[in-house]
C-alpha cells in the first residue's frame, strides 16, 4: 500500500482535500502538510518529518504530492527521498492538481513504489487537456 503526503504553499493542500471529498469523499491515504507564511523551514521541516513518520505506518511507500518542484516542501520532501535509510521509500512528484489527488485513490493498492510513482504520473498527464470544438455534431437528445 502507498500513501501520500500532500505538501504545498499556503492552504492549497486542505483546498484540495475539501474538495476531494466533494468528488471521492474521504481519502485518508492522503496526509496534508502545508507551509504557511508564519511558519519558517525549521517548523516545515520538523513537522514533515512527523507528517511523513505518520504517513509511513503500515505502508510500502510514500509519495508526496507538492505544488512546484525547488520550493520548500519540494525541497524538504526529497531530502527524505534522498535519504538510503529511508523506511520505507519515498517519492517526490511535483505539480500537483485536483484529478492528481483522486487518481491517488487508484494506485494507493500498489506496492512499488517506483511503479505507482510513473503511473500516477501518466494518468495525470492525461488529464491535462485543452478544450476543443468537437470535430462532428453532437445531439442531446436520446
Amino acid at each position: 500500500m502507498i500513501n501520500f503526503i500532500l505538501a504545498t504553499h499556503g492552504p492549497l493542500a486542505d483546498a484540495l482535500l475539501a474538495s476531494s471529498r466533494m468528488v471521492y469523499g474521504e481519502l485518508p491515504h492522503v496526509f496534508p502538510i502545508t507551509l504557511s507564511e508564519n511558519k519558517g523551514i525549521n517548523s516545515f521541516t520538523a513537522e514533515f518529518s512527523a507528517v511523513l513518520k505518520e504517513a509511513a505506518k503500515g505502508a510500502d511507500g510514500v509519495i508526496v504530492l507538492c505544488d512546484m518542484q525547488s520550493g520548500t516542501p519540494w525541497n524538504i520532501a526529497s531530502r527524505h527521498a534522498f535519504d538510503p535509510q529511508a523506511q520505507p521509500p519515498v517519492a517526490v512528484l511535483a505539480g500537483v492538481n485536483f484529478p492528481m489527488l483522486l487518481l491517488s485513490d487508484e494506485v494507493k493498492h500498489l506496492a512499488d513504489l517506483e511503479a505507482a510513482a510513473m503511473q500516477l504520473l501518466a494518468q495525470a498527464r492525461d488529464s491535462l487537456v485543452q478544450a476543443r470544438p468537437a470535430e462532428t455534431t453532437q445531439f442531446d437528445d436520446f
